[in-house]
């Protein structure tokens, strides 16, 4: 299923995929309520969603989805790479997050693998990702004792 407020993408988007064996695009939504409407009616294994359209978000669209079909993966495909929206999808329940400058065989593969239980990110989404770690102020982590204090006096 694809949902994308963008006609011609939505039209592109069901041309590719329909050169596909494996994939059949069995609905398209034009935003984010039709989308959930569509994928809890229809269930489709792998939802191909954009973020910013009409009436419900991709944020609020995707929560909406993983909670009345959870078994649905959706796939991000958006313009957008901020940090808000990417970890907004990802806590959605997002398995994967594309960006609209990927290529066919990438969009393809990523939903073969979403649709086979893994997660897909955008190779600069990847990155971001990274570099925002790296930059969080490291915890120190304490490591729990194995043995009590008591446990301890006895084996000495």
């Amino acid at each position: 299923m694809i949902a994308d407020d963008h006609p011609l993408l939505c039209e592109a988007l069901h041309r590719a995929l329909d050169s596909e064996q494996d994939v059949e695009v069995i609905a398209e939504a034009s935003n984010g309520e039709e989308a959930v409407k569509l994928a809890s009616e229809l269930k489709p294994d792998v939802v191909v969603m954009d973020i910013v359209m009409p009436k419900l978000n991709g944020i609020e669209a995707t929560k909406k989805i993983k909670k009345m079909t959870p078994n649905v993966a959706i796939l991000i495909l958006t313009a957008y790479d901020d940090d808000e929206y990417v970890l907004g999808l990802l806590d959605a329940g997002a398995a994967g997050y594309l960006l609209k400058s990927a290529r066919g065989r990438d969009l393809v593969n990523a939903i073969r693998a979403i649709q086979a239980g893994e997660s897909v990110l955008h190779p600069s989404i990847i990155a971001k990702l990274l570099k925002r770690a790296m930059m969080a102020p490291v915890k120190e982590h304490k490591h729990p004792e194995l043995l009590s204090e008591r446990e301890s006096d006895i084996l000495k």
